[in-house]
């Protein structure tokens, strides 16, 4: 059986480490990026293999995460969308699109696992 494959954007390098090793310890395909466009390019080229993108908010220079999530749902209007931040939770019910998860930093990464995973049994 193949793992469910899911895009992983963010800019903190320490972060997208510790949470791309999270994420393949519970079992997925993570394909990561570092910045929104980096994420945008890797879901347009990949995103039939996609299961669901998990996304920083604050992204550095450029596109946001809640861009990345407005992009990802108009290719794709069932896909599960986590955004992760630790300034903009906020935001989310303006910003976030629907049906999405937020989760703030710091956050347990058994959090994360959660959120995907039930996101993830909702899609199917």
């Amino acid at each position: 059986m193949t793992p469910p494959k899911i895009l992983l954007i963010e800019d903190e390098p320490l972060i997208l480490l510790d949470v791309s090793a999270a994420l393949t310890e519970a079992g997925f395909d993570v394909v990561t990026a570092a910045s929104a466009a980096d994420g945008i390019a890797d879901f347009d080229g990949q995103c039939a293999g996609l299961c669901a993108v998990v996304t920083d908010i604050r992204l550095g220079k450029g596109a946001t995460g809640w861009e990345v999530g407005r992009h990802v749902r108009e290719a794709i209007p069932t896909m599960p969308v986590v955004y992760m931040s630790g300034d903009s939770s906020g935001e989310w019910t303006a910003q976030g699109v629907p049906g999405s998860v937020m989760i703030a930093k710091p956050f347990v990464l058994a959090q994360l696992i959660t959120a995907i995973s039930t996101l993830l049994n909702k899609a199917e």
